[in-house]
């Protein structure tokens, strides 16, 4: 039966990898993988984490399962990462938390409850998006549809945004990045936000938002501001959390599945839905990384370890934005580039045409995605003035 199958093409970062790999060229720079990367190029264990694994192989005693929700201890901790330890929706107990396999997973879950709790209902997404929305939720049978988010010019266009949500059928999902837009890089302001919220309200639309990058913008609290305000203004929100970025546990597959409900009751109804929706995908979630965040949250000493390397990758990548842009001054091409220092998260997208890229590749092997999206934790002082100059070099 096998000889019927056909072979498709491979991921395209995926495919980055082994081409940067196999490139020979002593001065190749990868600007492609969206991980964190340190001066040294490398994707370091974060102090906190070492810490907190230490102290989980001298105490753990069980691998058994943790259930279909995973550990409570670590919904105790994630909930008011998220939502802030003084959020109403908490105090009101309106939240519940599933643990996932990652942001992804979680992702994969909320999908699979829309598709099966809310059916016929459309999801919508921005252009761009991150290219694995759209599989995830194509694979769970959602219709998909899409609104503007960046302008012909690189620019955000909220006004085009606001626009197409208003527009979107009462009762569709809308997904929103809470912060660290990817692939773009730019966010909403607090101001627009609110305009957001406003639209949602009157389409009696259901957010799902997604925050993969919290603590990588501009900090912990204000990057929630957009997904506080929403669930505290909102009967219904979908949130999925990842700890792959802010506690570096890409491999060890952490994140959560938030639903916040009108009331304690529907978050019950939702709750056991969930159950069944984790149940049917993978039936417990891995144990190892949600035990490193609640080891690290749970305590005040490695809870201020860990947000002190925190603050240190942001202030990195920020530093590196404006690094960036001054490199390009030489050239005449800081006015244009300067929306990068603008941008938040490690993602930038730099406007560089599919041919541009090419050339940056094959003259000087500088790899990033073809769209233009480039992972600025790529970047160090020392290959920042090369870079400047290739892309220079194919305007």
């Amino acid at each position: 039966m096998f000889e019927q199958i056909e072979r498709v093409p491979g991921d395209a970062i995926l495919g980055l990898i082994e081409a940067f790999n196999k490139d020979t060229n002593p001065q190749k720079v990868d600007l492609g993988v969206g991980v964190y990367r340190d001066a040294k190029g490398t994707t370091p264990v974060m102090r906190a984490v070492k810490e907190a694994e230490a102290i989980l192989l001298e105490n753990e005693t069980t691998k058994s399962y943790i259930g279909s929700h995973g550990d409570p201890r670590y919904a105790d901790v994630v909930l008011p990462l998220v939502l802030g330890s003084g959020s109403p929706v908490l105090a009101d107990n309106r939240a519940s938390l599933t643990q996932s396999p990652g942001g992804t997973g979680a992702l994969r879950l909320a999908a699979d409850f829309v598709h099966t709790q809310l059916p016929g209902k459309g999801i919508w997404v921005s252009t761009p998006t991150w290219p694995n929305h759209l599989g995830i939720f194509e694979a769970a049978g959602l219709k998909i549809g899409k609104y503007p988010y960046v302008d012909e010019n690189n620019r955000l266009d909220f006004a085009g945004m606001l626009d197409a949500i208003r527009e979107i059928p009462e009762g569709d999902v809308v997904v929103l990045h809470a912060c660290c837009h990817n692939p773009s890089g730019f966010d909403l302001s607090k101001e627009q936000w609110h305009q957001v919220l406003a639209v949602v309200q009157e389409r009696h639309l259901l957010p799902l938002v997604d925050f993969a990058y919290q603590g990588f913008g501009d900090g912990l609290d204000d990057d929630a501001y957009g997904v506080r305000l929403l669930a505290e203004n909102l009967d219904e929100l979908l949130i999925t959390s990842s700890c792959s970025k802010n506690f570096g546990l890409y491999r060890e597959r952490t994140g959560a599945l938030i639903a916040i409900a009108r009331n304690n009751e529907q978050m019950e109804n939702v709750r056991s839905q969930m159950a069944i929706v984790a149940r049917e995908n993978y039936s417990n979630p891995p144990a190892h990384g949600a035990a490193v965040v609640r080891e690290i949250l749970e305590s005040a000493e490695l809870a201020a370890h860990w947000q002190e390397e925190l603050t240190e990758m942001r202030d990195r990548i920020n530093g590196l934005r404006r690094e960036f842009v001054s490199a390009l001054e030489p050239y005449g091409l800081s006015d244009r580039y300067a929306f990068i220092a603008e941008q938040r998260g490690m993602f930038s997208y730099t406007g560089l045409t599919p041919e541009q890229v090419d050339r940056l590749r094959d003259e000087f092997g500088i790899y990033m995605v073809r769209s233009g999206r480039a992972n600025v934790a790529g970047l160090a002082s020392d290959n920042l003035p090369y870079v400047a100059k290739a892309i220079a070099a194919v305007q």
